[in-house]
């Protein structure tokens, strides 16, 4: 291959050095005289191919979701809309065309990992990445029933980590009900047929009051859809 490689050289050079018939010079004296001048150095980095993806929201935590992973953006654009441009290393944040930050890119087995840079947060600030640990100890503070609902959710996840965002919808109930309210809807819901609540059975508790009432819904594990409001809501009642 070697030698092979060597004539096949010499048989172009030859070749690009023969006149032309009906003008004058040579294919090397055209690309010498003429493109040889405007050539530039190749970039110092290779080119990579790039996925774009546009109009990711920042969420509160300064971070925008890619690829079931988290990736900070400087916090001034909470809740403003970015994009994307990520290749095989590495994820670039842009808004227009301004690049905000950029981040390694986390291996695709990877999920719910976060990659943050020191310098998109507000100075002064400790960010925490949401854990077991953390989601456990906000349950703790709302109560008992509260833990529970939450270890039964971790019980039914696949992994880990699946668990976190199904937990974190729960326990986020409390700030659009009390804390109290967001426990008497635990209690409730396990003394009821399902076996794992969730989000979906215990907002209709919340919405309807049956957390004030105590009253516990006759529903069947397979109705994942969650309760059912019954006609004392629908009858002009308080909402």
């Amino acid at each position: 291959m070697a030698q092979l490689r060597t004539r096949v050289r010499e048989q172009i050079d030859a070749y690009n050095r023969e006149p032309f018939q009906k003008r004058a010079g040579s294919r090397l004296s055209v690309f010498t005289t003429e493109e040889l001048p405007l050539m530039q150095p190749l970039p110092a980095v290779a080119f990579e191919i790039s996925t774009w993806t546009y109009k990711r929201k920042v969420n509160k935590n300064a971070h925008v979701i890619w690829a079931r992973n988290f990736y900070s953006v400087p916090f001034g654009h909470i809740g403003g809309h970015v994009d994307l441009r990520v290749t095989d290393t590495v994820l670039e944040v842009y808004r227009g065309d301004e690049r905000l930050t950029s981040h390694l890119l986390l291996p695709a087995s990877t999920v719910n990992q976060y990659q943050t840079n020191d310098a998109d947060m507000p100075e002064g600030r400790s960010w925490q990445a949401w854990d077991r640990i953390r989601i456990e100890d906000w349950a703790a503070r709302m109560g008992p029933a509260t833990v529970t609902v939450i270890g039964k959710v971790f019980e039914a996840a696949s992994i880990e980590e699946a668990g976190f965002d199904p937990a974190l919808a729960v326990l986020r109930l409390s700030r659009r009900f009390s804390p109290a309210r967001v426990e008497a809807a635990c209690e409730l819901a396990l003394r009821g047929p399902i076996h794992s609540p969730r989000y979906a059975h215990l907002r209709p508790i919340l919405d309807t009051g049956q957390d004030k009432t105590g009253l516990v819904p006759d529903v069947s594990e397979a109705e994942e859809g969650g309760y059912v409001r019954g006609s004392a809501y629908y009858a002009g009642g308080t909402r």
